[in-house]
């Protein structure tokens, strides 16, 4: 467990820099959220820690199965820097954040037609937004829904050309799925494709439901501020981030269920062997 430490404790400062990066990045942090937003990075740093430095399973999954869990770090902190530096672009210009906003203006033009996930999310700004605001956040959301697709394409070349989960060694189903219960009733394989599909179906249409379900619960609670640089990044963020997520999920289950349903067979191949040879010897 002590050799574990330095690798937790990495992964620890690595979540809350991450969690603080729009707070570090952008230049109109009040200091109330500041402090919100130092909890939370404290929150999410210290159940890194306990989470990396536990040799048995917690909640975390694919925890021993790289790069599953780094491919998703790496993804969100790309999309946070992304947008914080798009956002701190629009009082305080330079050549990244320009440059940033024209990839994503080229990059919603494509992606931005009627009934689309980014056409949904502009959809959300209120009639009484400044002007700036939906181009704002139709970039954003097209920059941020990429990179997202960007995610789960890496990593579908990782399941069906690089041979993950096994390319890194023996993969273990109880402490990379520590939720799931093998014994819960059922057939495994069954579950385990049953779970893969349902990831799959809502990873597609979860960004398609965000924004209409943003939409009625604003009617309810009130409307999403999104005048807010924050708020923004943090809605955007999520609304591309976990969907893609959860396909990334259904993707690994369905490997998953693959590789099980390709032991049986061989097991049932060899169970079989044995019994085929005794019945021609007693034919001979």
């Amino acid at each position: 467990m002590v050799s574990q430490t330095p690798g937790a404790l990495a992964r620890a400062l690595l979540l809350a820099m991450l969690v603080a990066t729009p707070a570090l990045m952008l230049p109109s942090t009040q200091p109330a959220t500041a402090q919100i937003v130092l909890v939370l990075a404290i929150l999410a740093a210290t159940f890194t820690a306990l989470e990396y430095n536990s040799r048995y399973p917690g909640l975390l999954e694919f925890r021993f199965a790289p790069p599953y869990n780094r491919l998703r770090f790496f993804t969100l902190a790309i999309i946070l820097v992304c947008l914080s530096i798009m956002l701190r672009g629009e009082v305080m210009p330079s050549a990244v954040s320009v440059w940033l906003d024209q990839v994503a203006g080229r990059v919603a033009d494509i992606l931005d037609f009627p009934f689309s996930p980014v056409r949904l999310m502009v959809l959300l700004v209120p009639p009484e937004a400044g002007a700036a605001l939906p181009g704002l956040l139709r970039r954003a959301s097209a920059l941020a829904y990429v990179l997202s697709l960007g995610m789960v394409v890496v990593f579908a070349i990782f399941v069906r050309l690089l041979g993950w989960p096994t390319r890194s060694g023996p993969f273990n189903v109880w402490i990379n799925l520590p939720l799931f219960d093998p014994t819960g009733g059922g057939d495994v394989l069954y579950r385990l494709r049953r779970d893969a599909v349902l990831n799959l179906v809502l990873g597609i249409a979860l960004p398609f439901a965000i924004p209409a379900i943003l939409r009625l619960s604003s009617a309810i609670i009130g409307p999403v501020s999104l005048d807010d640089p924050q708020t923004l990044i943090w809605t955007v963020s999520a609304w591309a981030f976990l969907p893609a997520s959860l396909l990334m999920r259904g993707l690994a289950m369905q490997r998953i269920a693959a590789m099980i349903e390709g032991k049986r067979r061989r097991s049932y191949a060899a169970a079989r062997s044995p019994v085929e040879e005794g019945g021609a010897l007693q034919g001979a």
